[in-house]
């Protein structure tokens, strides 16, 4: 028979589990009388456990927010999940300045897991491999993050101290539509209110965020997700290229992804059939070029370089040394 130490115990995992629970209900989970539930329940508010009566015909008893965060019950998959999501958060570099806290809470989750789930646990990680290899971020701040998160919830500008890539620091305004985790790195994007444009930013070049009075409507248009990818499109690099490509959107998108490059339809010229002259025209930025000549190859479809004739010198010297591979015996 559990002790009644076990029984308050598991009284908290049954209310952690969300929703109100009836006298009944958990008298008959626990195995004991509807007095001793109403015991247990003041054991754990006197640990300071936030536990709230719900009077009524479907009352009973429900978890309220606390000042702290109680003693947590989780059973053996959610230990499990908890843990590789703060592994595969660590490897992708979602973490925030305080990485110690990732190391932190994943080592006391250990230290409570049962022998037998730790055990398959190091069976999984020592199995486990990734396809990228774990980088150096530069993380937000959680207070950055936080106060940020809270002004796109209840559409609140907010003043943010930047500073961009040249390293120049800059204090904006900012109607904040959705923070985005992309690529390992996390990124605030909403109209810059001085300038009046949509801007995205990085958020571990923002110092300090400071939310201010009044209010913001959200834009209709494309998921915070879409304006990131679409602001890396456009984004001011040393070289535009325009390029015409024929081929299907699902084509070009497998090398050229939106977060790289826009795409638009291409009139065909006068007489050209529209069925059979399927060509999309290709506008990127980019800081190098040496890069473009080996996806243009992938690609395997015919191509037009408008510009820049930087890259037309690119690609010929990129096709002289096929042709001279290939001729060797």
């Amino acid at each position: 028979m559990p002790r009644p130490t076990g029984r308050v115990l598991t009284l908290l995992e049954l209310l952690q589990s969300g929703g109100t629970r009836t006298v009944a209900e958990l008298a008959g989970r626990l195995g004991v009388e509807g007095r001793t539930v109403r015991r247990y329940v003041d054991q754990l508010i006197d640990l300071d456990v936030p536990v709230e009566s719900v009077r009524g015909r479907y009352g009973g008893y429900r978890l309220a927010p606390g000042y702290r965060l109680p003693p947590l019950m989780l059973s053996d998959d959610e230990a499990l999940a908890v843990l590789l999501g703060l592994i595969a958060g660590r490897r992708a570099g979602l973490t925030t300045t305080q990485r110690t806290a990732n190391e932190t809470a994943s080592a006391k989750i250990r230290r409570v897991l049962p022998k037998h789930l730790a055990r398959r646990l190091d069976t999984l990680l020592e199995s486990l491999d990734f396809t990228d290899r774990p980088g150096e971020f530069d993380t937000p701040d959680a207070g950055v993050l936080l106060t940020l998160a809270d002004a796109v919830r209840h559409r609140r500008p907010v003043s943010i101290r930047y500073t961009d890539r040249d390293g120049r620091p800059s204090e904006r305004t900012l109607h904040a539509y959705g923070i985005v985790a992309h690529a390992g790195r996390w990124y605030v994007t909403g109209k810059d209110a001085q300038i009046g444009e949509d801007r995205t930013f990085r958020l571990d070049r923002v110092a300090d965020a400071r939310t201010l009075p009044g209010s913001f409507e959200a834009p209709v248009g494309p998921a915070p997700a879409q304006r990131v990818l679409s602001g890396f499109a456009t984004a001011e690099y040393r070289h535009e290229v325009t390029l015409r490509i024929h081929g299907t959107v699902e084509q070009i998108r497998a090398h050229l992804p939106v977060s790289v490059a826009s795409l638009e339809e291409h009139e065909p010229a006068a007489g050209e059939d529209r069925a059979t002259e399927r060509w999309l025209r290709v506008e990127l930025r980019a800081e190098r070029l040496d890069w473009l000549p080996p996806v243009l190859a992938a690609l395997d479809q015919p191509f037009v370089i408008e510009r820049p004739d930087e890259l037309r010198d690119l690609v010929t010297a990129l096709a002289d040394r096929l042709t001279s591979c290939a001729r060797r015996a």
